[in-house]
């Protein structure tokens, strides 16, 4: 089978949860013996290439500039004609993407990965929801990443027919050989102190960091940040204003066994997100397979989907530095608590989260619109 995905950036070089799950789609759909290309934007560069990374055709097309997050790409229209394919995989939302499916319309079927609601750039998506709406419409299946968003996304509950839910998924085996960096997670540990708070992720604004950190400023435990992106000034500026020194760090982006001691090393992971463009949150999976208990916040998206309150971690209003610290208190001043959550994450990682278990569940819904067409 010919697959196509096509979304603004791939991992390498971006190290973005789409771009890392595009990356595991396309690399298990390469063993499972299917040609797969990946259109993306050349990430910055103005010149286009094409490489071929564990068997993966990467186009990349030429990228002029980037207007509210979206690349601006002339070529990729003329791109995505050259290449053909059974099924087109598109993940939702990359304005300059979809504009260019629905203007070469090339044969094959429409699968679209519902990423998340475009909430920031209002007035943009004022002028582009009609074509999002035609995106869906002309689809043969959506894939929202949790059934929380269909009733939540006033974009998916029109097609909720033609929905078939695929939770993200994460390569389980590293997170299952942890132990393997225990001589670099307690070197960490020797500097961060023993129960550190850990976000990773990349520094958006609405993955609410601002609001981590007013949280700190009330509460007594180490945070330590690993990931980079625009608010990277800003977050740093903040926690000069606050006068919270080493207790903040800012590690930057790490590579894959880094990140693994860190999540070894970690008492707890926290995604705070503000706004519903976090639809369901990669780091939080990450933490659960790593046996961390986890606090994030209720969006009405798949946040609290993948972490269960009570269950799995603690679940805060979003944008609530005071219900935040109170969670991050709780849980670095209960060991058996966090024991018990972990546990339960793990578990709850391995069901539901796995790279498998998305893998099983898109080669279904491909199967389903080569064999039915259009879902409804």
């Amino acid at each position: 089978m010919r697959i196509c995905h096509v979304y603004k950036d791939y991992h390498p070089p971006v190290r973005g949860g789409i771009e890392q799950t595009i990356e595991r789609m396309a690399r298990a759909q390469v063993r499972a013996g299917h040609d797969v290309t990946v259109l993306v934007s050349a990430s910055g560069a103005r010149v286009s290439r094409t490489d071929v990374l564990d068997g993966v055709k990467v186009v990349r097309v030429a990228e002029w500039a980037r207007a509210l997050s979206t690349p601006i790409c002339p070529g990729f229209p003329h791109a995505l004609a050259q290449i053909g394919a059974d099924i087109w995989h598109l993940h939702y939302p990359h304005p300059t993407g979809e504009l260019s499916w629905l203007l070469m319309q090339p044969p094959g079927k429409l699968v679209v990965t519902y990423h998340a609601d475009v909430v920031r750039q209002k007035l943009a998506m004022a002028a582009y929801a009609p074509f999002a709406r035609a995106l869906l419409q002309r689809a043969d299946a959506i894939l929202p990443t949790s059934d929380r968003y269909i009733d939540h996304s006033p974009f998916l509950r029109p097609h909720r027919a033609k929905c078939r839910v695929v939770p993200l998924g994460i390569d389980l085996e590293a997170y299952d050989a942890l132990a393997d960096v225990e001589p670099r997670a307690a070197e960490l540990r020797a500097r961060y102190g023993r129960d550190f708070v850990l976000f990773v992720g990349r520094l958006r604004y609405y993955k609410g960091l601002d609001v981590l950190l007013d949280a700190m400023a009330r509460c007594d435990a180490k945070l330590v940040i690993v990931g980079d992106g625009p608010e990277d000034e800003n977050l740093r500026a903040q926690r000069a204003r606050l006068g919270l020194g080493d207790r903040v760090v800012f590690a930057g982006a790490v590579s894959d066994a880094e990140l693994l001691a860190h999540l070894r090393a970690a008492s707890l992971g926290v995604l705070p997100s503000t706004h519903p463009s976090e639809a369901l949150g990669i780091a939080m999976i990450e933490y659960l397979a790593s046996g961390l208990p986890v606090i994030c916040t209720e969006l009405g998206t798949g946040t609290t989907f993948v972490n269960l309150d009570g269950v799995t971690g603690l679940v805060v209003p979003p944008r609530d530095a005071v219900a935040l610290a109170g969670a991050i208190t709780r849980l670095v001043a209960d060991p058996d608590l966090r024991a018990r959550f972990g546990a339960a994450g793990r578990e709850r990682a391995h069901q539901v989260f796995s790279r498998d278990a998305m893998m099983r569940s898109v080669d279904a819904v491909y199967a389903e619109v080569l064999a039915k067409g259009r879902l409804s």
